[in-house]
């Protein structure tokens, strides 16, 4: 019943959508290029631009994250119920059209959070407030309204599960365009050396890399919206039977599946980006070399590429959660091996090395994990007869972040325990042997048991494995054919 589900749906009568294919696949990977261009410079760059050029103190930028997620909570259930409750036109598409209104918002919302003339201003208040405001409105307002609808559409692109494999794993191959670019070729660009031989941050060559990412996320917005369709449309519940707002929000809320896998994101998330915020320090402060985050960052990215072939292939051969599992808890392993050999400045290679093969394997994950939210907002249709899908997807969206502020804010509040100098940073001099020792354990060691939690949590407490996934689609096809499964919990 799995295969071959989408296009009876595309092709019943008053349709005229194409069947699903590459075009879709590569309209969804524009889509997430588009997004990482905001959202991976953020990650990469902003608290390294806030304390190192504006002058900013790291706890200050990891409590504006913590602050930021909790008012994320509201924004982004918020549009899950605005984009699943608002009307949709007849023959027109719940998801895309918020795409053609917002692509142009998020991208000037990021390119205000790297104005390098805020770094002049005297008044270090004015200078909280200025990197506050733009990273709500960035954050909290824009990203919100672009990212819900477009990570929920891809559940009404396909019924299919392997074709929802597929657009997960282009989709994360867009996250990885852009990781590329942004990580192997700003460096490049952004870090120079000052007169006393010190690698730094250069303010308004940030401000100009920052409005390139945005005239590209807007070009890769539109080629989203003009090569993807949605096909499957929720049934209309009859005048008085939907359920309400409070009664929804219980029934998801409830959901193991999502439970479980809200916290392998949040573990994830906290791994992921934690590593991602101090690479930079890695590289200008304990390994002396900022331009060797290029090399890094190619070494570890452009052999994920092959998962466009492998990651769909694992995930159907011996099923998602199973392959995630497995990859996240070698890769911490990898991770925390790389502190235990405790390599030398002069041994920068042999850590790239061992930092590319803990990126590949997590990239194994990374490249599935849209596809896990797919199954779980299934899972919610089986459950309860509807499909909540922004809802859903906000959620556990939601919780993305929470992993983000987790992360930010513990980035921010580990440099301040190791004694990290932001006026030294600023004014372009060494910081002491413990924060230089201090930022290669951080590294290694908090990325490295967070990614081995994640591989434990999808093994011993995620329920979605291979053959429950199957049964769910069953389930799913028979009920929009109008047949009955004895296992249909609703029949």
């Amino acid at each position: 019943m799995a295969i071959g589900v989408t296009e009876p749906v595309a092709k019943q009568p008053g349709s005229a959508k194409r069947p699903f294919g590459m075009r879709d696949k590569v309209g969804y990977m524009f889509g997430d290029f588009g997004n990482d261009f905001t959202f991976i410079l953020q990650m990469m760059f902003f608290m390294l631009f806030y304390t190192n050029v504006v002058g900013i103190q790291p706890g200050h930028v990891g409590l504006l994250f913590l602050v930021a997620r909790i008012i994320d909570g509201f924004t982004d259930v918020g549009m899950g119920i605005l984009v699943d409750r608002l009307p949709v036109k007849a023959g027109g598409d719940k998801f895309k059209r918020w795409i053609k209104f917002m692509a142009i918002p998020v991208a000037v919302a990021s390119a205000l959070m790297y104005m390098s003339f805020v770094a002049d201003w005297e008044s270090y208040t004015m200078k909280v407030v200025y990197m506050a405001a733009t990273y709500f409105l960035w954050g909290s307002v824009t990203y919100t309204a672009i990212n819900i609808p477009y990570g929920s559409m891809a559940s009404v692109i396909s019924a299919d599960p392997d074709h929802r494999a597929q657009l997960s794993v282009f989709r994360s191959t867009g996250a990885n365009l852009a990781m590329l670019i942004i990580s192997s070729v700003l460096p490049l660009f952004v870090y120079t050396t000052n007169a006393e031989g010190v690698a730094v941050l250069d303010g308004p060559r940030m401000t100009i890399a920052a409005v390139v990412c945005a005239v590209l996320a807007v070009v890769c917005y539109g080629l989203c919206f003009l090569n993807v369709e949605e096909r499957i449309q929720a049934k209309p519940q009859p005048k008085g039977e939907s359920a309400g707002i409070g009664k929804m929000l219980g029934s998801i809320t409830t959901n193991k599946a999502l439970l479980t896998l809200i916290l392998a994101a949040l573990l994830l998330l906290l791994g992921n980006l934690f590593l991602s915020g101090m690479i930079g320090y890695t590289f200008l402060t304990y390994f002396g070399n900022g331009k060797l985050q290029s090399l890094a960052s190619l070494a570890s990215l452009l052999p994920t590429f092959a998962l466009l072939v492998v990651a769909p292939w694992l995930g159907k051969r011996f099923g998602k959660a199973e392959t995630g599992s497995a990859a996240m808890i070698f890769g911490g392993a990898v991770m925390l091996l790389a502190y235990f050999l405790h390599l030398q400045q002069h041994q920068a290679i042999l850590w790239i090395v061992l930092y590319s093969v803990a990126g590949f394997t997590i990239a194994i994950f990374n490249f599935l994990v849209w596809a896990f939210i797919t199954d779980v907002i299934d899972f919610q249709d089986v459950r309860t007869g509807q499909r909540d899908d922004a809802t859903v997807y906000a959620l556990y969206s939601w919780a993305r972040k929470v992993g983000q502020a987790l992360a930010g804010g513990l980035t921010g509040a580990a440099l301040g325990w190791i004694g990290f100098s932001v006026d030294a940073a600023k004014a372009g001099q060494q910081q002491s042997e413990e924060v230089v020792n201090g930022i290669y354990l951080l590294v290694n060691v908090v990325p490295g048991v967070c990614f081995v939690l994640v591989g434990l949590v999808l093994f011993f407490l995620y329920p979605l494995k291979k053959a429950v996934i199957a049964k769910n689609v069953e389930i799913l096809a028979a009920r929009r054919a109008g047949t009955t499964l004895a296992e249909d919990p609703l029949k």
